[in-house]
């Protein structure tokens, strides 16, 4: 039976979506969704060393969000232009997804602009890609990192605040464990960790497994197409080491549950389970997690309230059964709950 995205649809209030993080991170709500009696419950994100066993293992996506987003003009026609960084390659090959009015022709450059407005850098457009993508390359011997660190900045999404950046966001919109560059979107769910809440955990018993999934525009990016069999996602890397891949093993073996931070960390440890078992993994991935998938290394997930018609809610709904998680939505909507990259967050156990 096919599955329509459709079914993936609510209405919410505009004032629910969150335009900037509480001032301290784990004072977000929790609503924990248990699935064993389908009851729904309410807590504070600062409450889950309560809601957590001793043993249980927390899976985090160390990946760091780098300044992607671009701005700057046509260099012939002094049009505007925007732009994200989707990836680098090895050769020093931008993919970019581009902005402007009328057609780019391959061939044209556009100049970048730093956040003062001078102009500098200068962009060259290769090759036209699928969706707005392009092939570009910097017209300069300059890394792409010192590039991105003087023109670019903190890629936040269109739902806050239209997509304009704050000085905050680059603290903000960055997870306390940040570590290898590489997304242009946070992996939200981390967002309500601080550093104080990881020690108290880690304290109480709880080991803490790192993964790596460099989050690309196609995780956030709405299903076009009427059946979810039909939906290409786009790949993203990722990483899952020998070491983690043990810490994880131990903690199932001693009775505890693997906790999922986020969809993407959910993503690396199913892709890393696709041979059957967990096992250490590295490349890139376009796993699309939809029903009747069954999930053999996620026992929870942790994560926030998505967008309508999104990957990220099929997910969840997948693994958190549909009706029990559209009933957890609809309580979440009376209920106030803040949605959304910056919103509360929600333990499905």
């Amino acid at each position: 039976m096919m599955t329509r995205i459709d079914d993936y649809d609510f209405e919410l209030p505009g004032e629910l979506v969150a335009q900037h993080p509480l001032a301290c991170r784990s004072d977000a709500r929790l609503m924990l969704v248990n699935r064993q009696d389908q009851s729904i419950s309410h807590y504070h994100v600062r409450d889950l060393p309560e809601l957590l066993e001793t043993d249980d293992c927390l899976v985090i996506n160390n990946s760091r969000v780098i300044p992607a987003r671009l701005f700057g003009f046509r260099t012939r026609t002094r049009g505007r232009w925007q732009g994200l960084v989707l990836d680098v390659d090895g050769d020093g090959r931008w993919e970019v997804m581009s902005t402007t009015r009328g057609r780019i022709q391959p061939g044209e450059t556009v100049t970048l602009q730093d956040r003062n407005g001078i102009a500098g850098t200068e962009l060259k457009m290769l090759a036209q890609l699928d969706g707005g993508i392009w092939a570009a390359c910097p017209e300069t011997d300059v890394g792409h990192e010192e590039i991105l660190a003087h023109y670019g900045r903190v890629p936040i999404p269109p739902y806050i605040r239209s997509g304009e950046m704050l000085d905050s966001d680059v603290a903000d919109y960055q997870t306390v464990y940040a570590s290898k560059d590489g997304s242009v979107a946070a992996p939200t769910a981390g967002l309500h960790f601080t550093r104080e809440l990881l020690d108290l955990l880690r304290a109480r018993g709880n080991s803490i497994a790192e993964v790596t999934l460099h989050v690309g525009l196609g995780t956030f990016r709405p299903v076009a197409c009427e059946q979810l069999e039909d939906h290409s996602m786009h790949s993203e890397w990722g990483q899952l080491t020998q070491s983690d891949v043990s810490m994880i093993r131990q903690s199932r073996e001693a009775g505890g549950r693997v906790i999922a931070v986020g969809t993407t960390s959910t993503r690396i440890l199913e892709a890393a389970s696709l041979g059957g078992a967990l096992a250490s993994w590295e490349g890139k991935t376009d796993i699309f997690i939809f029903p009747p998938f069954e999930f053999v290394s996620t026992d929870g997930i942790l994560t926030n309230f998505h967008l309508p018609r999104s990957t990220l809610l099929v997910m969840v709904r997948t693994f958190g059964g549909d009706s029990l998680v559209r009933r957890a939505y609809s309580e979440a909507i009376e209920s106030g709950y803040r949605f959304y990259s910056y919103g509360d967050a929600m333990l499905i156990l």
